[in-house]
């Protein structure tokens, strides 16, 4: 596979990072065929905007909708099922063969549920939502929400997720779960959150894992879950030792480290969910 070389990182810094970007605009990583980063100079411009200290509200909401727009679409081209179609465009009528536009699309038969992990979920599940609604038909679409929050020990130390509500739609037998939860840190929400599925809904088909920021701890936590593929936009290991960062992702897994000692993703991007929501206000 043809590939181009890229340094990431700022040289005055002791971090530097060696990435291959493959043909398929994905960095090559050593985790396995189920997950997928994202290489785009454009979204990782936007993460570090988004993450940085001068960014406000509206533009915070709408920078977040942009890069999940390019997160849910790149996931839905690599996953969805696709079949042949044949649609009349408005140039049928003067031209009734050659008007008509034929190729591969998106299987309208095809049923999809969105989940909502309040907080930061609530803006990228939406909005994922809504992109799916121009694919599909209504009917096959449908958008849950879970109310979860982190648990955190008298040291600030986060040993757990709280699961304290749910607004689920029924079954997700024979569908494809999607699962647009912004911080990829410990994957305890997200094994908390398809735990509660599988127990009270059913099994999905197919899982899809959507990360804005992920760390190589998620991706050893939730790739233990079968049927279940991550795409992610930004891998964030900024603890591992610097030979480890010389080294392309997931080679060195197991000296990897993406989070400090209490559970929070470094460089990450902040309370993300906070930060949204104004919740100090």
């Amino acid at each position: 596979m043809n590939a181009e070389t890229q340094t990431e990182g700022d040289t005055d810094q002791a971090e530097t990072t060696v990435s291959l970007v493959t043909r398929d605009n994905e960095y090559a990583q050593a985790y396995g065929p189920r997950v997928h980063l994202l290489a785009s100079p454009t979204l990782q411009t936007l993460l570090a905007r988004l993450g940085g200290t001068e960014i406000h509200q509206p533009e915070l909401a709408w920078v977040l909708r942009t890069v999940y727009s390019e997160i849910f679409l790149r996931a839905a081209d690599g996953e969805l099922a696709t079949r042949y179609a044949e649609v009349p465009t408005r140039m049928a009528e003067l031209h009734p063969k050659e008007g008509i536009w034929r190729g591969a699309a998106i299987d309208p038969d095809q049923k999809l549920v969105f989940v909502d992990v309040i907080r930061a979920g609530i803006v990228p599940s939406q909005l994922c939502f809504e992109l799916a609604s121009s694919l599909l038909p209504d009917a096959n679409l449908r958008l849950d929400h879970l109310n979860m929050a982190r648990i955190s020990d008298a040291d600030g130390h986060v040993v757990g997720v709280d699961l304290s509500g749910s607004k689920i739609g029924g079954s997700v037998e024979d569908r494809v779960l999607v699962l647009p939860d912004p911080m990829g840190a410990t994957g305890s929400t997200t094994l908390k959150a398809l735990d509660h599925y599988f127990k009270n809904h059913g099994r999905p088909k197919k899982i899809l894992a959507l990360p804005m920021i992920a760390t190589p701890e998620y991706l050893r936590a939730v790739l233990e879950i079968e049927d279940l593929v991550v795409y992610t936009a930004r891998l964030d290991r900024g603890l591992s030792p610097e030979d480890v960062l010389a080294t392309p992702p997931g080679v060195e897994w197991d000296r990897e480290r993406g989070l400090n000692d209490h559970g929070y993703i470094i460089p990450g991007a902040g309370g993300l969910g906070e930060v949204l929501n104004n919740s100090w206000c």
